[in-house]
């Protein structure tokens, strides 16, 4: 589901190309995981931002709130989700942390995301 005007955007894009967003965001998500070649105690930052100037006061559009999950030493973002503001970060990070192959890796996290299931998930998912 699109949320955004930036979304719509590419959105358009994709149909007149016939390709389609889902799809192609799960195969962003296998390469950018196929090419980050996660080292021993990775640091992974997870961390919400709110893009600037991609609003639309025009249209009645928000600016645009990612959170994603950056690799330190590789230095490459593994992932992102929106939200529809950063208030919804809490409820984006599971999300996100689904996604990723974090055995053997530190997670570290803002205070908005320290909440009890959200670090469960992590050590769950770490190891």
């Amino acid at each position: 589901m699109c949320d955004s005007g930036i979304e719509r955007s590419i959105a358009r894009h994709f149909a007149a190309l016939r390709i389609n967003a889902t799809q192609f965001a799960a195969c962003f998500r296998q390469w950018s995981a196929a090419v980050a070649t996660l080292l021993p105690d990775e640091i992974i930052a997870v961390d919400g931002k709110t893009l600037r100037r991609s609003h639309n006061r025009g249209n009645g559009l928000a600016a645009l709130h990612l959170v994603g999950a950056w690799a330190t030493a590789n230095r490459v973002v593994l992932g992102q989700v929106t939200t529809e503001a950063k208030s919804k970060e809490i409820t984006a990070i599971p999300r996100l942390l689904e996604w990723l192959q974090l055995k053997g890796c530190i997670v570290t996290i803002a205070a908005m995301g320290c909440q009890t299931k959200i670090a469960e998930q992590i050590t769950s998912i770490t190891g």
